[in-house]
């Protein structure tokens, strides 16, 4: 009879390690899924990485930039169309080429360098001139953290601007490869042979001619310098 409380506080003991116990292997079931979940995502953000790193191998050196942070336009675009509200568009081109070639409907427009004209002795000259207020534009409607899609005519310009701002403390900026009009068609037996068809923005997303004046960024001073 002495031993009855005991055996009884035994098999209590007994109980509750058993219910301890299935309760831990049910939280281990529930979670399992969850903890699947953030693997598979882990694995593939580092697969995604290394592609991104393997396709900057095939890069010119010229559209490679410090970031190594890369889209083609159509990664662009639907990047932008998943997060409207946080990914920027900035398009790098001349005002004339932003206006008269056509441009994505959200970029905004802030040129890394003009176009200047000259007469001289008889004949018209021109060539680039860089806008000394390029990366404090970009600040005004962008903080270092945003994520931004740099295009220029065909990833040259952006891989150069994307470096400036990389400098400036933007750690976001991707530089889009094929541009607004794209790389070339090499193919001699192709139509568009050296037409700027193969890719790019205007081959791949929506575009308009249509210009918002509030999304050109010009100073008052570069604006004159244009001209």
């Amino acid at each position: 009879m002495n031993d009855s409380p005991q055996k009884a506080l035994n098999m209590n003991s007994v109980l509750c390690w058993k219910r301890a116990t299935a309760r831990a292997a049910l939280l281990s079931l529930a979670l399992a899924p969850v903890c699947a979940v953030g693997v598979v995502a882990a694995a593939e953000a580092t697969a995604e990485k290394r592609a991104m790193t393997a396709e900057t191998l095939s890069l010119p050196k010229r559209k490679q930039t410090s970031l190594g942070l890369y889209v083609t336009a159509k990664e662009a675009y639907e990047k932008w169309k998943a997060a409207p509200d946080k990914v920027k568009v900035i398009d790098v081109r001349t005002p004339e080429e932003y206006a008269f070639v056509g441009h994505p409907e959200m970029a905004w427009n802030i040129p890394f360098a003009f176009v200047t004209y000259q007469r001289k002795n008889g004949k018209t000259e021109y060539g680039p001139t860089m806008n000394p207020d390029f990366v404090a534009e970009v600040k005004t409607i962008a903080k270092p953290n945003d994520i931004l899609l740099v295009t220029c005519r065909s990833g040259d310009r952006s891989a150069r601007a994307v470096d400036m701002l990389a400098a400036a403390g933007f750690t976001n900026a991707y530089t889009v490869v094929d541009g607004v009009e794209g790389d070339k068609v090499t193919d001699p037996e192709n139509v568009f042979y050296g037409k700027r068809m193969k890719n790019g923005w205007k081959n791949s997303a929506p575009w308009i001619y249509t210009i918002d004046p509030e999304k050109i960024i010009l100073e008052e001073a570069a604006s004159n310098q244009s001209q």
